[in-house]
């Protein structure tokens, strides 16, 4: 099945820098679509250019920042046109104890993923509605639906984030947007690896780990950039059509969850 639905159609993502945004902005542009990408300016700075061919614009913007992120959403429209789809696949990890984090510490890991979606939505929400067949779909993180060890903070603004976008869902259906989740299980990405004090990162991740009540991963691999994006991909085609407010996970079997 070729997905269908983009050509002649402007695609914002944003977390363009990352490694499922990458991938996101690739896709979408392979597909069709003319495509904006967002981050921060150092992380567009890092980009390789073959990456930010797949770009008809790189802006950089700080989602923490609600006049920033409306000033972005506008320029991305006087570049590309009418915003139709968007990808939101940014996001940052903080780990640690909840009764060891201090209140800047939360308040990063809040103002990213939870504010900076809020502002992303309040931007680009009206000017979804406003276009024929617009969808939106939002990266979150299986640690939404599940307690992890050292990730309260992580979790509880995924968790936060999946019902906003839902909600979103709700309020735009009527206008004829769908508004979709999707819940990456350990991934391929900077991120993740990040967390891997040695070679043996991926192996302990796959086997899981009792002592932190963490099963392993059923397919017995992680996720490339690449199958969280073609996820994406999907929820934004017109394949995807009639399917809207959903929380897909996309973690090998890692939660026991669908």
């Amino acid at each position: 099945m070729r997905l269908s639905g983009f050509s002649g159609r402007s695609a914002l993502v944003t977390g363009a820098a990352g490694g499922i945004g990458q991938e996101t902005v690739r896709l979408l542009n392979e597909a069709g679509a003319t495509v904006v990408a967002t981050d921060t300016a150092e992380a567009l700075a890092a980009l390789p250019a073959a990456m930010r061919a797949n770009a008809v614009a790189c802006l950089p913007c700080d989602l923490r920042d609600a006049g920033a992120v409306a000033a972005m959403v506008a320029a991305a429209e006087a570049q590309a046109g009418p915003i139709s789809l968007a990808a939101h696949t940014a996001g940052v990890l903080a780990l640690g104890p909840l009764l060891e984090m201090t209140a800047e510490q939360w308040r990063r890991v809040m103002a990213i993923n939870l504010d900076g979606s809020f502002h992303l939505m309040q931007a680009i929400g009206p000017r979804l509605a406003a276009q024929p067949k617009a969808a939106l779909v939002v990266v979150s993180s299986n640690a939404a639906g599940i307690p992890r060890l050292g990730m309260g903070a992580y979790c509880a603004s995924k968790a936060a984030l999946t019902m906003l976008t839902r909600c979103l869902g709700l309020e735009l259906a009527q206008r004829g947007v769908r508004c979709n989740v999707i819940a990456p299980g350990s991934t391929l990405t900077p991120m993740q690896t990040g967390m891997w004090a040695d070679k043996q990162g991926p192996a302990r991740v796959i086997a899981g780990d009792l002592a932190s009540f963490r099963t392993g991963i059923p397919l017995g691999k992680l996720a490339t950039p690449a199958e969280i994006a073609q996820a994406a991909v999907f929820l934004l085609s017109d394949q995807a059509g009639h399917i809207t407010m959903a929380d897909l996970y996309i973690d090998g079997g890692a939660t026991l969850r669908g």
